[in-house]
């Protein structure tokens, strides 16, 4: 090597980029080209069928009419705000809503706190108590409503009729049905928040708990003031997915009850599933929906501003 090629004073030229071509524009469209599939895909099956639904609400669509879409304007939403079966069908989703979660979140959280310590056959039990999730909403509504509940062959009214209550049906009044479904959608529903508060708990800080059992905290004052607390960001995620999952409850329902006693058990899904596809009213079913969706989403709002405060002032 010589002074003159690596001197003092001697500079390396870069060479200059072609023009008209900026860095990184290639690497630019390949981007754009692949998210061109998930972009396809959102249009066909989100935003076309939600701009659709929203179009096919204010007409009114007989499928046995050979007449076709016909606009109406806004006179399938007058309709339901005079539909009595509507807002009985609501208030049922709410009651769903509003007594099954909390009664399955103390339930799995109970659970959750149980499986968590070290007690013999803890995996024996993680799986036992796993096992209804594992099967399908029918499947298990069969099972329950049908075959341990049915009033004249189920073994559960035989025990009730053996230990001397007579004529025993959990489906004959329409407050005993509402509670028997949510007995069952619930022993299907528990495992779902058992999985993930007892992931939560195993993720918990363990030298945080220690510090805290050190110092003399009981185990009341420790789940009071550290487990429950730090575990409410994972069960505001649980309860909001629990709740969008039981304002669509239908299948346990259909299965069951059918919605009956008369309408006491029918919910929103149930009836715009008869007046849609049974019924083919297709442009009141979609009206209905699309009220519904309106309905869930300030559900899940609310829900989400309540005890979303309290989990940022945790953090």
């Amino acid at each position: 090597m010589t002074d003159r090629a690596f001197g003092q004073g001697s500079s390396i030229v870069a060479p200059a980029a072609r023009p008209g071509k900026r860095p990184g524009m290639n690497q630019g469209w390949q981007r754009r080209l692949f998210l061109l599939p998930a972009v396809i895909l959102t249009l066909a099956f989100v935003i076309f069928p939600t701009l659709f639904g929203l179009y096919v609400s204010f007409t009114d669509w007989q499928l046995n009419d050979p007449a076709g879409r016909v606009f109406n304007g806004l006179d399938n939403f007058r309709g339901i705000a005079g539909d009595g079966r509507f807002w009985n069908a609501l208030r049922n989703n709410f009651v769903f809503v509003g007594i099954g979660i909390p009664l399955q979140y103390v339930v799995a959280l109970g659970l959750a706190l149980l499986l968590n310590q070290e007690i013999r056959g803890r995996k024996f039990f993680r799986v036992v108590f796993l096992l209804p999730f594992m099967m399908s909403p029918v499947a298990a509504g069969w099972m329950i409503g049908r075959s341990l509940m049915d009033a004249q062959r189920g073994p559960l009214p035989e025990l009730l009729r053996w230990l001397g209550f007579e004529n025993v049906s959990f489906f004959e009044t329409g407050a005993r049905a509402v509670a028997s479904l949510l007995l069952i959608d619930s022993w299907y529903s528990i495992p779902f928040l058992l999985v993930m508060l007892l992931a939560g708990l195993q993720a918990l800080p363990p030298e945080v708990m220690e510090a805290a059992r050190i110092d003399g905290a009981t185990g009341w004052q420790m789940f009071r003031d550290m487990t429950f607390p730090l575990l409410l960001p994972i069960s505001l995620t649980a309860v909001v997915l629990r709740a969008v999952f039981e304002f669509k409850l239908i299948d346990i329902i259909l299965v069951v009850t059918g919605g009956g006693p008369g309408n006491a058990t029918e919910t929103l899904t149930t009836y715009i599933y008869r007046r849609g596809v049974q019924n083919v009213d297709v442009g009141y079913a979609t009206a209905m929906s699309q009220v519904f969706l309106l309905v869930v989403i300030a559900t899940i709002t609310l829900i989400l501003a309540t005890v979303g405060r309290r989990v940022r002032e945790v953090m």
